[in-house]
């Protein structure tokens, strides 16, 4: 029998901090109430996913969502799939720092360009990529795990994707909402590019 595997990547929901489009990297940040409201209302869509496992960043905004939608799964924290560090930074919106020349660099040269006392893109690359390959790849060979969800942030999603996906896209050609994400299967391996990504939840409520 061809061993199948689904590794699910979803977004922490919505803060207050998001509402102010602030950069929050490293910084701990709890759901808003308009985000608890928002993953309630798509809780039911959630359902049919019945994950094994959840994988998730450290951070509140992603424990706090796992709270809402998985409450009964068992989790394992990942530091690994933390967002990028905006280091210097960090809680500040393009208002705080469109005057600084730095800044505009990494705005224009995002993979080039490190934030001051952060992480370069280089950097963020190898931690997403070591905490896929110690802690998710090696489920593959547990036959008691079909499903793991991973609850992370924005910029891990892109890039995971951006790796994986049937479909090659670049890293800014990747979203994801607040809520939501992408399944992506695996037969036979997990080496290379998934064989089949769909749009998580699926927006319509399962029957039966």
């Amino acid at each position: 029998m061809v061993r199948r595997m689904a590794v699910t990547l979803i977004r922490h929901g919505l803060t207050k901090a998001n509402q102010e489009k602030r950069y929050i990297g490293h910084s701990d940040h709890s759901l808003c109430e308009k985000g608890k409201t928002e993953l309630l209302d798509l809780k039911p869509y959630h359902g049919y996913l019945k994950p094994d496992l959840v994988l998730t960043s450290d951070r509140r905004r992603c424990l706090e969502t796992v709270e809402i939608l998985y409450p009964d799964v068992h989790i394992k924290i990942c530091e690994e799939f933390r967002e990028l560090n905006f280091g210097d930074w960090e809680n500040k919106t393009y208002a705080d720092l469109c005057k600084d020349p730095t800044y505009q660099k990494w705005l224009n040269q995002p993979k080039e360009v490190c934030p001051p006392n952060g992480e370069d893109f280089t950097e963020f690359k190898k931690r997403v990529s070591l905490g896929w390959e110690h802690k998710v790849v090696p489920l593959f060979k547990n036959i008691e795990i079909n499903h793991v969800v991973i609850l992370t942030h924005g910029g891990p999603i892109r890039y995971l994707l951006s790796q994986f996906a049937q479909e090659k896209r670049d890293f800014w050609e990747w979203n994801a909402r607040h809520g939501q994400g992408y399944t992506l299967n695996w037969e036979g391996g997990m080496e290379g590019r998934c064989t089949l990504l769909q749009a998580a939840p699926l927006m319509e409520k399962q029957n039966g």
